[in-house]
């Protein structure tokens, strides 16, 4: 059955999961003339996979170059512009070089030496996006990971990419983190990357995180923040940094307050930084707007609205 892996899950509320797949299968279903544009490009490549792929690399490669005839080339390239814009990379498909917006190696390199074994682990990737970060992980040969990702266009991306590199560990399905409630005790690791500031909850959200995760489990958390020792969190009044979904933005010490107070153990700031141009920027698989467009050019240390300009903080957490 479709639904299957879901037995990986004793713990989840299998029912419950199955039925809100099917309704978003349906919904997405009656969507036809909207998402067709993802199914398509999709359908016309489903043929095409990869004899080889490495995902060890700051480039996710999938295929070569010269496994593709110059027709099937061609048809590949068409099927990857029609999922722009390209938010998470870098990839190189059949030597077709993906330069997406966020150069998301950098994110995993500063993960990496705080990464738990993922050898034979079951792992939640939340906000997956196209799965960049999944075909990551699955170089360390994970047992599962399976993709929350509630946006259509980049849940048929990962499909689009994984139908070429055929990872059987992998999985995305149509879920956010407001799913995650039923999976209890699921989880050896967690990863929640770009995430809560997009929640108006964070404290439930936070909740949910650890309700997931099985005893021992660990949490790798990685947020939009605001510069500051202070334990307090910015409440934009409309959007930060032109993003209308941004609810609260903390300093690091308010974050490590929320994961205290929602019962995670062990919990420690590894890593923060201020972002910037070279990380987020347009390229030619992302055209809009970035992140120069969200900084005040005056004053660069403020957002456009005059808010204190984003850092990103990454946190380790244990379930005892």
């Amino acid at each position: 059955m479709e639904n299957d892996w879901l037995l990986r899950f004793p713990g989840a509320d299998v029912a419950t999961l199955r039925a809100r797949l099917t309704a978003k299968a349906a919904w997405v279903g009656q969507k036809k003339k909207g998402f067709l544009r993802y199914r398509e490009p999709l359908a016309n490549v489903a043929h095409l996979h990869a004899a080889d792929c490495d995902l060890s690399g700051d480039v996710v490669t999938i295929g070569r170059a010269n496994a593709l005839s110059p027709g099937e080339q061609a048809l590949v390239h068409q099927s990857l512009r029609a999922f722009m814009p390209w938010r998470k990379g870098p990839f190189s498909v059949f030597g077709i070089e993906v330069d997406a917006e966020w150069r998301s190696e950098r994110k995993w390199n500063r993960l990496l030496p705080e990464l738990p074994d993922l050898r034979g682990a079951v792992v939640a990737d939340i906000g997956s996006n196209n799965g960049y970060y999944m075909f990551r992980m699955a170089a360390h040969k994970p047992a599962f990971v399976l993709g929350f990702e509630p946006f259509v266009q980049h849940y048929y991306a990962f499909w689009l990419l994984n139908g070429f590199a055929r990872q059987k560990c992998l999985r995305t399905e149509l879920l956010g983190i407001e799913d995650l409630n039923l999976f209890q005790e699921s989880f050896d690791v967690i990863f929640c990357m770009g995430v809560l500031y997009h929640r108006p909850s964070p404290m439930e959200a936070l909740k949910d995180l650890l309700a997931a995760l099985k005893p021992g489990g660990v949490l790798l958390l990685e947020s939009q923040a605001i510069p500051g020792t202070e334990s307090i969190a910015l409440f934009p009044e409309t959007t930060y940094a032109k993003v209308p979904g941004t609810w609260f933005v903390p300093t690091a010490s308010c974050l490590h307050n929320w994961l205290v107070r929602s019962g995670f153990k062990q919990v420690r700031l590894f890593c923060q930084h201020a972002m910037s141009a070279e990380e987020q920027r347009r390229t030619e698989w992302m055209r809009f707007e970035s992140y120069q467009d969200f900084i005040d050019k005056q004053d660069p240390s403020r957002t456009i609205e005059g808010y204190p300009a984003p850092w990103r903080v990454f946190f380790k957490a244990v379930k005892q």
